[in-house]
């Protein structure tokens, strides 16, 4: 039987750990880059290779961006009573696209799923708690999703928000 080399053992095992992609999808991707154009395969390696230099995290909302604040954030035309608190990066720029919300974000980290090890201590609360201890925020808009997680940690962040700040209006 034939040995993979170590090289492309060693990208397959990498990109198997990437979300939908087992090692089967994996070795077929690493397959793929091998047929490319070496600048293509080179442009795709720096991409990657920058993305961590490029990108931070906004330190108002969480987001993805290659400044901080964000471009969301800093944008003075936005509504700052309003904060819509959302799961994930992708689903701010969901919101985004659609153009119909003007106030400002705030994401969570996640959503509370104990069986698959996501308490309530890996969400980003405290975070949450200094933004509105700011005193600008006067309602919060939960856009967590319909699934069984999101609607616990919907129930969660509303009792949190509550006891703590019991003028911030919750919807």
């Amino acid at each position: 039987m034939q040995r993979i080399p170590e090289a492309l053992k060693n990208l397959v095992d990498q990109l198997a750990r990437l979300p939908g992609l087992g090692p089967k999808s994996a070795m077929r991707a690493a397959m793929m880059l091998l047929k490319w154009p070496e600048a293509e395969v080179r442009r795709l390696g720096k991409g990657i290779h920058d993305l961590r230099d490029t990108l931070h995290l906004c330190g108002r909302c969480g987001g993805l961006s290659d400044s901080d604040p964000c471009p969301v954030c800093s944008d003075p035309g936005r509504d700052a009573t309003q904060l819509c608190v959302v799961a994930e990066w992708d689903s701010m720029l969901t919101l985004e696209e659609g153009g119909f919300y003007r106030g400002y974000y705030f994401i969570l980290g996640g959503l509370l799923a104990p069986l698959d090890h996501r308490p309530a201590e890996t969400l980003e609360m405290d975070r949450l708690d200094d933004r509105l201890a700011e005193g600008e925020v006067r309602e919060i808009i939960l856009a967590l999703g319909a699934t069984a997680e999101a609607e616990a940690t919907a129930s969660f962040v509303r009792e949190h928000v509550s006891a703590r700040f019991p003028g911030i209006k919750v919807t």
